[in-house]
């Protein structure tokens, strides 16, 4: 068994959902842990109940990172090994730790990572679209308004985009991205990765959304959307006019609308402003 280091914390990447996912070190460093931070205590209990693990678990979540940072800091100064572990996959993705890990850091305090399961790389690894470079957002915003602006940003990003979503927002999220991106960009969601029924449906975001809205028993879960970068398409008046009536619709500002489609299609930034200027005058 490895034989771990004293006032060190271990991050520690557990399963997605398949316990065989849960490699021999990462069971070694938990068996050997003096505590085991985790986002959910009683959702990492039935894994660490799975494997006999009874180590003493602290809760560590959004809501009081800030304030268990001292007192593990503390702990660990005094020799102490500890463990952080999130409700699935590897900490510090689109979760809680990060404060932790830099004020260790900054106390000069070893952090060691026990590599393992990531949902951001899982995915990738399997949609079917360039992973040479990529784009990681993580959780976009709740509301529609928001995310929209976010996504309307986004749309110019040429490599590989990566979103986590919650279930009851996937079909709002689908939807403005075919506002901000177009209906033929290519994407994958992957659902309910290593699970029984895990699913990578691939196509266009209208195809995609379509399956979705015919299918809603499969929004199920937490989901990752992998959406293919942009590209400078050859003009089409036809298509960028839409785009531009599809934005204006959705009360994006003639300004960013100009930005976007220009950066799409290979028009003068000029000419989209005063077209849409134009069709934002006649909606008036």
């Amino acid at each position: 068994m490895e034989l771990l280091e004293k006032s060190t914390l271990y991050v520690v990447a557990t399963p997605l959902g398949n316990l065989a996912d849960m490699s021999p070190r990462a069971l070694a460093v938990l068996k050997q842990a003096d505590w085991i931070a985790a986002e959910d205590t009683r959702h990492s209990q039935k894994l660490l109940t799975h494997f006999g693990i009874a180590n003493r678990l602290i809760s560590l979540h959004n809501y009081n990172e800030q304030a268990r940072v001292e007192m593990l800091q503390s702990s660990l100064a005094k020799g102490e090994v500890g463990a952080l572990i999130s409700d699935a996959g590897t900490p510090l993705i689109s979760d809680p730790g990060y404060h932790l890990v830099n004020q260790l850091r900054q106390a000069g305090l070893q952090v060691r990572p026990i590599p393992g399961p990531s949902a951001l790389i899982a995915a990738l690894s399997v949609a079917g679209i360039a992973t040479d470079r990529f784009y990681f957002e993580g959780f976009l915003p709740a509301k529609s308004a928001k995310r929209l602006a976010r996504l309307v940003e986004l749309s110019v990003q040429q490599a590989t985009m990566v979103f986590y979503e919650a279930p009851h927002r996937l079909l709002g999220c689908l939807a403005d991205l075919r506002v901000a991106m177009g209906d033929e960009r290519l994407v994958c969601v992957a659902r309910e990765m290593t699970k029984q029924y895990e699913e990578f449906p691939q196509g266009s975001l209208a195809q995609v959304e379509d399956y979705f809205i015919k299918h809603p028993d499969k929004v199920r879960g937490e989901l990752v959307i992998v959406v293919a970068g942009a590209q400078a398409l050859a003009i089409d008046d036809q298509a960028w006019q839409s785009l531009v009536q599809a934005m204006l619709e959705q009360q994006v500002s003639v300004k960013t609308v100009a930005e976007v489609v220009s950066a799409h299609y290979q028009v003068a930034k000029k000419t989209v402003y005063q077209w849409a200027q134009a069709c934002k005058n006649e909606m008036h």
